[in-house]
C-alpha cells in the first residue's frame, strides 16, 4: 500500500512521538533503577513510576510494530503483538489508577476512619497492589486471548463453507464491536477508580479552601504545597482522561467509519501519552533532580582553592 502525502505526514509525526515515548520511558527506568542500586530501596511512588516506565516502553514498541506491519502487510498475523499491546495498556491503566489513589489519600484532608487507615497503610501495601495489578492484567489478557482464538476459529470455519459471505460479514462486524466493548470493559474499571480518586481530591481541596476562608487565616507553607500537589494532579487527570477517551473514540471511529484516518488518530493518542510521561517525570523528585542536573550541567567550582589537584 502506497501512502499519500497526508498519511506520510501523520506517520512521520507518529514515528517521532514513538521515539520520544521510548526515550522518556527508558530515562524513567534507567534513573530509578540507578537510584534503586545506589540506595538499595525505592519509595512506593517510584516503584509505580518504574513499573509504568517499563509498561510504556513495551507498549510503544508493540504499538509501532503492529501499526507499521499491519499497514504495509494487511494479511500479516499479528495477534501476538496485539496481545502484548492489550496487556501493557491494561497494566498501565491499573498502575495509573493506583498512583491516583495514593495521591488522593496522601493529599486529601478527610478525617474519616477509612482515610486515616489508608494514610497509615497504603504506602506499605504498594508492592502487594503492584502484584495485584499484574495478576488482574494477566487474567484479563488470558480471557481476551481465548476470546480471539474462539472467534477466529469460528470465522475460519465459516469461510470454508460456500455461500456464507453474509454470515462472514456479520461475524466480522460482531468481532469488531465485541473488541470495542472488551476494550471499554478492560479500561473502564481502573478509569472509574482514577475518576473517583480525582473527585475526592477536588472535594477535599474545596473543603480545605472553605476552612481557610472561615477562619480568615492565610495558607501555610504545608497547605500551599498541598494545593500545588492537588493542582498538578488535576492537570494529570486531564491528560489521563484525554488519553482514555482518545483510545476509545479512535478505536471506535477507525473500526466503524474511516480507516484512512488511522494515523491521525494514532498521532493524537500518543501525543497524550508523551505528555502523560512528561508529567510523571516532573512529579518525581528523583527524576526532576536528575533532569535539572543534566539540563543545567555540572556546577563549576567557585575558586581554585576549593578543588583538589
Amino acid at each position: 500500500m502506497i501512502p499519500n502525502q497526508l498519511t506520510v505526514f501523520f506517520m512521520t509525526i507518529y514515528l517521532l512521538e514513538s521515539l520520544t515515548i521510548i526515550v522518556q520511558s527508558s530515562i524513567i527506568v534507567a534513573v530509578l533503577s540507578r537510584e534503586w542500586v545506589q540506595v538499595k530501596r525505592l519509595s512506593p511512588v517510584d516503584m509505580i513510576l518504574i513499573s509504568l516506565g517499563v509498561c510504556r516502553f513495551f507498549l510503544q514498541w508493540s504499538s509501532a510494530l503492529h501499526n507499521f506491519c499491519s499497514y504495509f502487510d494487511p494479511d500479516a498475523d499479528l495477534w501476538y503483538i496485539g496481545i502484548i499491546w492489550e496487556f501493557t495498556n491494561t497494566l498501565t491503566f491499573w498502575l495509573t489508577s493506583l498512583l491516583a489513589v495514593i495521591y488522593c489519600v496522601k493529599v486529601s484532608s478527610f478525617t474519616y476512619a477509612i482515610f486515616l487507615w489508608l494514610k497509615w497503610r497504603i504506602l506499605r501495601l504498594v508492592p502487594q497492589l503492584l502484584l495485584g495489578s499484574l495478576m488482574i492484567s494477566c487474567v484479563t489478557i488470558i480471557v481476551s486471548a481465548l476470546r480471539d482464538v474462539f472467534f477466529k476459529s469460528q470465522l475460519i470455519s465459516m469461510m470454508q463453507l460456500p455461500g456464507n459471505n453474509t454470515e462472514n460479514e456479520t461475524l466480522r462486524t460482531f468481532m469488531e464491536k465485541n473488541y470495542i466493548y472488551q476494550l471499554l470493559a478492560m479500561f473502564l474499571i481502573p478509569f472509574l477508580l482514577f475518576l473517583t480518586s480525582t473527585i475526592l481530591l477536588i472535594a477535599s481541596l474545596c473543603q480545605h479552601l472553605r476552612q481557610i476562608r472561615h477562619h480568615n487565616t492565610g495558607p501555610s507553607n504545608s497547605s500551599m504545597k498541598a494545593h500545588a500537589t492537588a493542582l498538578r494532579f488535576l492537570a494529570f487527570f486531564l491528560i489521563f482522561t484525554s488519553y482514555f477517551f482518545t483510545i476509545i473514540i479512535s478505536t471506535t471511529y477507525i473500526l466503524t467509519h474511516a480507516k484512512s484516518w488511522f494515523w491521525a488518530c494514532e498521532t493524537i493518542t500518543y501525543a497524550t501519552v508523551s505528555i502523560h510521561l512528561t508529567s510523571l517525570m516532573l512529579s518525581s523528585p528523583t527524576l526532576k533532580k536528575v533532569l535539572k542536573v543534566n539540563c543545567c550541567g555540572p556546577k563549576l567550582p567557585e575558586s581554585p582553592s576549593t578543588t583538589r589537584p
